[in-house]
């Protein structure tokens, strides 16, 4: 996500490019006020259609829409600004030359006359949409010609991948994953499943009187489509498809405006905001840790641009994921001078939606959402939040929460002053975050804390 964002963002064709999570900050509730802009397109950064991208997604940024997405995708109107939302980016038809593309790295001379192509999908049964986009790419790719044999194969689901050698006649076997991203099922899963000692694998024929698969066969492992550099192209075609004629964009927000404004103007003054403090320095900013104020210079590490700030606070001290940058746990070492544009995008990263929410409680404008409305939405796995007593609720929040600088106003917590008014810890919670979800599901199901503790 930061790679694909970072690459759409040098080629300077959109007024600005925001990442939204489900798991992590901002998330996809926080997202739009995040949005300088009023004319914003959604990308699903989803291999296939399924689930998330028809129900977690549309529902989350209240986009009012639920079920498949049609092929001109969704428009709404959500708080004076034009949205969109896109198909996710693995149906679109570029990503059948994206899979041809990563077959060819593994094996430039790939010949139809004795090479097979198996696209590796990960399949669900709980949603038949998930393995559609799989069979079709394998559809195309086979009128094309280029190889051989072309197969649709599953990790969960049949036919499963681990059955190839019963399905393939080539000598040459090509595995592409249709997988977003590297990760636990494209570096461990299939390699350890199917015996793959790396990029080329060599699987002998049967010896004599032995009952195995047919004939010797190489294998040729790529690395997943969702990584190629050309999925930028597919970004930036989607959000073009989406756009249409008559949208000319350009507009910023006012809400988004006034709450940077105000937050420049402290800034000036120098500011301590959450853990970390911002002080004016040359007509350049300056932002370390609260607690190494004083500390030279020299004993710093110095940070020169936003991403390389985010990259350096996301870990803690001990080097685990900070998914929740309000958590009292930034690591201190570092200072990150910035100039006034990279200002705005510097504190975004390291406090995500922390200003719009922030000014927006500050003017009295702050809309929150109570526990029963969150849990109400709540669907899948994650509906049976709705079962928790109010008694566990607060049991669980006062654990998961507690390490948060974030004060509950979705509990009904009063928050009469906030770091705009000078109280650097004063930082308001609008809805009970992901994390806290997930840990109130665990709650009643009774299985909270049986794997060694939870998220924080």
């Amino acid at each position: 996500m930061y790679r694909y964002a970072e690459l759409l963002r040098s080629r300077g064709l959109f007024d600005e490019v925001v990442e939204g999570y489900w798991k992590e900050e901002p998330s996809l509730r926080q997202v739009l006020r995040t949005c300088r802009y009023t004319d914003v397109t959604i990308i699903p950064m989803f291999i296939s259609e399924g689930y998330f991208t028809e129900t977690v997604i549309p529902r989350e940024m209240g986009l009012g829409h639920q079920g498949p997405v049609p092929r001109e995708g969704v428009a709404r109107t959500l708080g004076g600004r034009t949205v969109r939302y896109t198909l996710p980016y693995g149906v679109h038809p570029a990503m059948t030359d994206v899979i041809l593309e990563r077959a060819r790295e593994v094996l430039p001379d790939a010949d139809g006359e004795d090479t097979a192509l198996i696209i590796i999908g990960h399949g669900t049964t709980r949603n038949e949409n998930s393995n559609k986009i799989v069979h079709q790419n394998a559809a195309l790719l086979r009128e094309r010609g280029v190889f051989s044999e072309v197969h649709a194969l599953f990790l969960d689901e049949e036919p499963k991948v681990t059955g190839w050698r019963e399905k393939v006649r080539a000598s040459r076997v090509v595995m592409v994953p249709f997988f977003a991203s590297e990760g636990w099922h494209t570096l461990e899963t299939i390699p350890e499943d199917l015996g793959l000692e790396g990029t080329v694998t060599v699987f002998p024929g049967p010896e004599d009187g032995q009952d195995a698969p047919g004939l010797e066969q190489t294998v040729y492992y790529g690395k997943p489509v969702g990584t190629h550099p050309a999925v930028a192209d597919v970004i930036v075609q989607l959000a073009e498809e989406a756009r249409g004629a008559s949208v000319t964009g350009g507009d910023r927000a006012q809400d988004h405006r006034a709450a940077w404004d105000a937050l420049t103007a402290l800034a000036d003054q120098g500011l301590r905001m959450g853990e970390i403090l911002i002080r004016p320095q040359g007509g350049l900013y300056e932002l370390r840790h609260a607690l190494d104020e004083g500390r030279s210079s020299e004993t710093l590490v110095t940070l020169v641009t936003p991403e390389g700030l985010r990259d350096h606070t996301r870990l803690t001290e001990a080097g685990e994921h900070r998914p929740v940058h309000t958590l009292r746990n930034l690591r201190r070492g570092w200072r990150a001078v910035m100039n006034a544009s990279d200002l705005q995008r510097a504190v975004h990263l390291l406090y995500p939606a922390v200003v719009e929410e922030g000014y927006a409680c500050h003017t009295h404008a702050l809309r929150s959402t109570p526990w029963p409305t969150t849990a109400r939405r709540q669907t899948g796995i994650y509906a049976k939040v709705q079962k928790a007593t109010p008694e566990q609720v607060e049991h669980v929040a006062q654990d998961v929460c507690g390490g948060c600088l974030k004060t509950r106003v979705w509990a009904g917590h009063r928050l009469p002053q906030t770091f705009f008014s000078g109280v650097p810890g004063a930082i308001p919670c609008a809805e009970a975050c992901t994390f806290l979800v997930a840990e109130i599901r665990e709650e009643v199901a009774g299985k909270r804390g049986q794997s060694g503790g939870h998220s924080h």
